[in-house]
């Protein structure tokens, strides 16, 4: 059984304010017992609910006592809060808490106490009291001055029990008061008034103790005729009382010496220490002056907003072991110094909840170091970094001197990964010191001339002026290595994760809004965390970004037709160029259909950009593979004839781990070979994520496919890549090929990379052939396979099937 008391809450009102009703639940949920206040909390009689089951008047079940949720809590002395249902049928917030509990099984039997008969009990039973409690029992006849003790008095003394001495000699073994002891023996026979008086004594054996000596008088015929008491020993509790003492000698001294705010309450807000730097900032933010045992929530009467703040703040220290928070004292028109507040919560002997302490420091110096309004405007409260508002300001600048000359700047834009988790493990405040000790770790780690800034949340910005790209790239994986490595301790755990970005190449042709410049790295970045997170994605600034509205458009256009398995799939031939091949070598291209007759079929470079952003990439590589696929289920006359097959991946396909088991996947059953499909891999992701493309060319290989490194040329790192890059295929970049006829630089940098290409024994393929002189110079170059207009332009996919052959066996083809 246990009884319990009920208050309404109302966080708006006083503790003591608060009305409640005592309810008394056996351990089956049973109602025996509600008191006449039952009526005026839960609109029921007394009467009403004995006998009822406890859920008649709960909103849940969630909200049971004694669910094993709200059961332990109760069961540790906290305070627990339940919706209840009231008799009207509106639901309303109580706070619950034990008052009394007890098995129903123990159960009082019928028996009586009675006063036991003292001359009658056994000795043995007052030795037993004697020694466990640590006193002795003391008599003096006045008429003969003859003093009995009992055992427990020798052994106080450290005497052997019966050993001979006067009340004189007893005198001796006090070390002070033997004076006074003598004084109120003689006033109490006079008159009969008993006292207590605690003393120091040394025993026989040079032990100093503690002890209470108890006197009162024993009357006959309305004469003293006998004194009485007990001497108790009160050695542990003297040494407990000057631990104590001197503990309390030492916080005193610590917190008197720190400059941090430190103040301690009890279970009612009582304060029970505070130390001078607290008294101070406490009397100048709401002149109160604080005195000790004084209660917080009567010195901020005149404060309603910081009392029902405080209030929360301490409930929910008693509730948690610990957690740490930002922000001023309280909240005033005037600026104030802002604390990191560290509360603890404080435990009895037996787990009682006591109280808690907050240490509060103030934060240093970068938070509060600008006093000035135009500093705070600029900077993040938090970390010191500068905001948004002053990176636009920073990045509109940079776009200015871009316009006057040229240089190489780039804006990496990063997001902490799985943050969140952090703030659910360890709250808010501990979130607030993690940013701001990891944006001093990268503040040490940035360039002079760069600017980092700290977005909102867990996002920041990294502006990287006057950088050659491949620096800025590695500027921008340093900087995720730096996040993954930084390991931040919160009371015994390490609190670490990574980061996700996206980095803005910021070419000569870039918007001129900064805040489309944020759009497009936050679009790069959400790239990167929608595909596996802890990487960058790279790509270059557009000046002519589609806007919001368009793209909505284009992405409920790309959705209707990826769920209606409608593509328009196309297909360009790649010819032979250095001799002749048999078979047809094809790469598949896809269109998206217009959804109704306003719209327009939408062609890759309108699409492509906008299914990067929306996360739809990877989702439409594979719509085209699938298709493709099924429409070659179809021919089975183009199963011989078929030699190459492309598609192009996008970079999420790329870092897609399951890629590789979904074109094995995708091809059981069919009557193609694995070797004749080939997956053309970007020169650009290839060489931001090596490993990766490296592990993806592995397992495609594994299952039987080809890969091709498509646009390779468009950088200095291309012929390495062709060298050591398990590829099969080496797709020319188109800028290689367009001017190759009347370039001569251009003709040895395409013949240095197609042996390069030969020797690894790797297949060479010239894109963008659309002149006579452009093929007659690949085909002098000894390029194996020519793609472009002049050679053939992209065709229906359905204008593939072989033609129709009418045989005396029947007809065939079509």
């Amino acid at each position: 059984m246990k009884e319990f008391i009920i208050r309404r809450y109302r966080p708006d009102s006083s503790p003591t304010a608060e009305r409640s009703t005592v309810l008394r639940i056996d351990d089956e949920g049973r109602i025996l017992f509600a008191d006449h206040h039952a009526e005026a909390i839960l609109g029921y009689d007394s009467g009403e609910l004995e006998g009822q089951s406890v859920h008649r008047i709960l909103a849940s079940r969630e909200d049971d006592p004694f669910a094993p949720a709200n059961r332990h809590r109760i069961e540790r002395g906290q305070t627990v809060l339940v919706t209840f249902r009231h008799k009207e049928g509106f639901f309303y917030t109580a706070s619950l808490n034990l008052r009394l509990e007890m098995r129903d099984a123990d159960n009082a039997a019928s028996a009586t106490i009675a006063l036991s008969d003292t001359p009658g009990r056994d000795a043995r039973l007052l030795r037993a009291a004697e020694s466990g409690a640590g006193f002795g029992l003391w008599e003096l006849d006045t008429e003969t001055n003859q003093m009995t003790w009992s055992e427990g008095m020798f052994h106080l003394l450290e005497l052997r029990p019966g050993t001979g001495i006067t009340p004189e000699q007893a005198l001796f073994y006090c070390q002070t008061g033997q004076t006074r002891v003598r004084a109120l023996f003689r006033r109490c026979i006079r008159t009969g008034q008993g006292f207590s008086l605690d003393l120091d004594i040394l025993t026989s054996r040079q032990n100093p103790r503690r002890v209470s000596l108890n006197c009162r008088a024993l009357k006959a015929s309305g004469r003293t005729t006998r004194l009485g008491g007990t001497l108790v020993d009160k050695t542990a509790r003297m040494q407990l009382d000057r631990v104590r003492r001197q503990a309390d000698r030492i916080l005193s001294a610590i917190s008197s010496a720190s400059r941090d705010l430190v103040v301690a309450v009890d279970a009612a807000f009582n304060l029970t220490h505070f130390n001078s730097a607290w008294a101070t900032q406490f009397q100048e933010t709401f002149g109160v002056e604080p005195t000790l045992g004084a209660n917080l929530s009567r010195l901020l009467e005149s404060f309603p907003n910081e009392r029902r703040m405080m209030e929360r703040l301490w409930h929910r220290a008693f509730e948690r072991d610990s957690f740490v928070l930002e922000m001023p004292m309280a909240q005033q028109a005037r600026p104030l110094p802002v604390y990191e507040f560290h509360y603890q919560r404080l435990l009895g002997d037996h787990g009682e909840i006591t109280g808690a302490v907050h240490v509060a420091r103030p934060v240093e110096p970068r938070a509060n170091q600008g006093a000035s309004d135009d500093y705070r405007l600029r900077h993040d409260p938090v970390t010191g970094l500068m905001n948004r508002r002053e990176l636009v300001a920073r990045l509109l600048r940079t776009l200015e001197q871009k316009a006057h000359r040229a240089s190489f700047d780039s804006l990496l834009y990063l997001d902490l990964d799985n943050f969140e988790r952090f703030n659910e493990q360890a709250g808010s405040g501990t979130c607030d010191r993690y940013l701001r000790e990891l944006a001093g770790s990268l503040g040490v780690r940035v360039r002079q001339r760069d600017a980092l800034a700290r977005l909102a949340g867990d996002t920041f910005a990294l502006l990287i002026e006057n950088c050659p790209e491949p620096r800025a790239r590695a500027i921008a994986e340093e900087t995720l290595e730096l996040i993954g490595d930084f390991v931040f301790d919160w009371q015994g755990h390490k609190l670490s994760t990574t980061a996700s970005g996206g980095l803005l190449i910021m070419d000569q042709d870039v918007p001129t809004d900064p805040e489309q410049l944020l759009a497009q790295a936050a679009d790069l970045c959400h790239t990167a965390k929608t595909s596996g997170r802890n990487r960058v994605h790279t790509a270059r600034a557009l000046a002519h970004q589609t806007n919001d509205a368009v793209a909505n458009e284009r992405v409920a256009q790309m959705r209707e037709a990826l769920d209606s398995h409608n593509l328009i799939l196309e297909y360009q031939a790649m010819r032979p160029v250095a001799s002749p091949t048999w078979g047809d070598h094809i790469e598949i291209l896809c269109r998206i259909p217009a959804a109704s007759d306003t719209d327009e079929v939408l062609m890759p470079q309108d699409f492509l950009p906008v299914a990067e952003r929306f996360d739809l990439a990877k989702r439409l590589d594979r719509q085209v593979i699938r298709q493709t696929l099924e429409w070659l289920g179809r021919q089975p006359l183009l199963e011989p004839r078929l030699k190459y097959c492309g598609f192009n991946l996008s970079l999420a396909s790329v870092l897609d781990d399951t890629f590789a088991e979904f074109m094995a996947g995708a091809l059981s059953g069919s009557a193609f070979a694995p070797d004749c499909f080939c997956l053309e891999i970007r020169e650009a992701h290839a060489t931001q994520y090596p490993d990766d493309v490296a592990v993806l060319c592995d397992a495609l290989h594994k299952a039987g496919f080809r890969v091709a490194l498509d646009g390779a040329g468009a950088s200095v790192e291309s012929y390495s890549l062709a060298a050591r890059l398990p590829v099969d295929i080496i797709k020319l970049d188109r800028r290689m090929v367009q001017h190759l006829a009347d370039d001569p630089v251009q003709q040895v940098m395409l013949e240095a990379l197609h042996r390069i290409a030969e020797a690894a024994g790797k297949v060479t393929v010239a894109t963008f052939i659309e002149s006579d002189d452009a093929l007659r110079k690949v085909r002098t170059l000894g390029i194996h396979y020519g793609q472009g207009y002049r050679l053939c332009r992209p065709q229906p996919l359905a204008e593939l099937t072989p033609a129709a052959v009418d045989l005396a066996t029947g007809r065939i083809g079509g």
